[in-house]
């Protein structure tokens, strides 16, 4: 039980947003395991946790903010599938070579969005579906080997993807309730991409942290 669920495991990097927590409840919700971890956690410390798939939350920062949270860049050489949200997509954007500017109309509230693609996490979507956007910042140019897969009337670039490499950019947030099929979109990128299996539960996690504890204790007294 142990290994299924750790050898199933979603990292999420947080870049201070106030949902982040949501996020993993989204993942959870989808009998996944995940951990949420600073942004700034080591390369080594990744490829220690192993994850089947990263996700980059957002957060409150400009990615030209001189003090602006970054990651490591090199997470983009693991061969991990990679799922930024809104200041994440900005953030994959502007490591990965594209770039970001100020919008010219700040986006927030609920917004229609039209698929360009409806294939890998808009799989099963028709051409428009009605998401929550929160940003001041928009991509203006993709980096190498993306395409632009929706749009909104204020925002050219509401979703990337580079399918080769798995990474995948929103600029809006699937993890709020606003985003009616968010969780749809993010099981998209769990099972379809990431090619995670639904084998965690509370209980099951219960368990698997009782036997850890067995094992390192042993006949011995807590």
């Amino acid at each position: 039980m142990t290994e299924d669920i750790h050898s199933e495991k979603i990292l999420i990097l947080d870049f201070g947003s106030q949902v982040t927590q949501l996020i993993a409840r989204r993942v959870r919700e989808q009998s996944v395991y995940c951990e949420i971890q600073p942004y700034n956690i080591s390369l080594a410390k990744i490829r220690e946790y192993d994850p089947k798939g990263i996700i980059l939350s957002g957060g409150p920062s400009s990615v030209y903010d001189t003090d602006a949270p970054h990651s490591d860049p090199a997470i983009f050489d693991l061969g991990i599938p990679i799922f930024g949200i809104c200041y994440g997509m900005q953030l994959m954007t502007k490591q990965l070579g594209g770039k970001v500017e100020r919008s010219e109309k700040r986006e927030y509230g609920r917004a229609m969005m039209e698929l360009d693609d409806v294939e890998d996490v808009f799989s099963g979507f028709d051409g428009r579906t009605e998401v929550w956007m929160s940003h001041g910042d928009r991509i203006d140019a993709m980096p190498d080997g993306f395409m632009r897969i929706a749009h909104t009337e204020h925002c050219p670039v509401a979703a990337m993807k580079d399918s080769d490499r798995r990474f995948y950019g929103v600029q809006f947030h699937p993890e709020v309730v606003h985003t009616p099929r968010g969780e749809e979109m993010l099981g998209n990128f769990l099972f379809s991409v990431c090619d995670c299996r639904p084998v965690w539960t509370m209980a099951s996690f219960i368990e698997t942290e009782i036997e850890d504890i067995r094992r390192k204790v042993g006949d011995g007294r807590v």
